[in-house]
């Protein structure tokens, strides 16, 4: 007997999306609860975070339908007017990325780049390690001893400060996330955390 067409669904999120997906979260979720406390994982899973995003931008051009940002490219106006509709609870769903999931999605990739790449600098100037050690120290080789040291303190303290602001604007977007996957998720009357595991979503019925 054939399905009835209410309950049909499609592949929407591929493999690479998923599993990056919930591999990116683990290593934020990491790395933000470990910081100096444990330095070894935070780092591993800062380089991880990093990778990924890394990918992510790259798969983002070649991958399937649903994962490129050709398919998810919508202007402020959109933006706004369906978060209007969401909590008006009339939004129009959407099978990819919605107006509101597809912003998300760039200021998430934006805000763990940024954090990562100012990690990397605070482990370069704290640690002396890293990816970018050499090119930190090679930066003060002129300068006296006095004033390498001062230019040094006050480098290393920006990067420290800088890090951790952007890791807590990082993580105030991922509970903006998660409030939104729930909010979505009873608007449209689908889990949309179940759909990043499988990958497939419901196919609306023709009108």
């Amino acid at each position: 007997m054939n399905r009835p067409i209410e309950s049909a669904s499609v592949t929407v999120w591929d493999r690479f999306v998923r599993v990056g997906h919930w591999l990116l979260a683990g290593g934020f979720l990491v790395a933000y609860l470990t910081e100096d406390d444990l330095l070894t994982p935070h780092v591993w899973a800062g380089y991880l975070t990093l990778a990924i995003v890394v990918l992510r931008v790259g798969w983002g051009f070649i991958g399937t339908p649903h994962a490129r940002f050709s398919d998810f490219v919508y202007s402020p106006r959109l933006i706004f007017s369906y978060l209007r509709d969401l909590l008006r609870g009339r939004a129009r769903r959407y099978l990819g990325h919605s107006p509101a999931g597809a912003a998300m999605v760039y200021a998430l990739l934006i805000g763990v780049l940024l954090t990562g790449a100012s990690g990397v600098m605070v482990y370069a100037y704290d640690k002396h390690a890293g990816p970018l050690a050499g090119v930190v120290a090679s930066q003060y080789r002129d300068m006296t001893r006095s004033d390498r040291h001062r230019a040094y303190e006050r480098a290393e303290d920006f990067w420290e400060e800088t890090h951790e602001v952007l890791a807590n604007l990082t993580l105030f977007l991922v509970v903006l996330h998660l409030g939104g996957v729930a909010l979505a998720s009873v608007a449209h009357r689908e889990n949309l955390v179940r759909a990043m595991v499988t990958g497939r979503k419901r196919v609306e019925p023709p009108h």
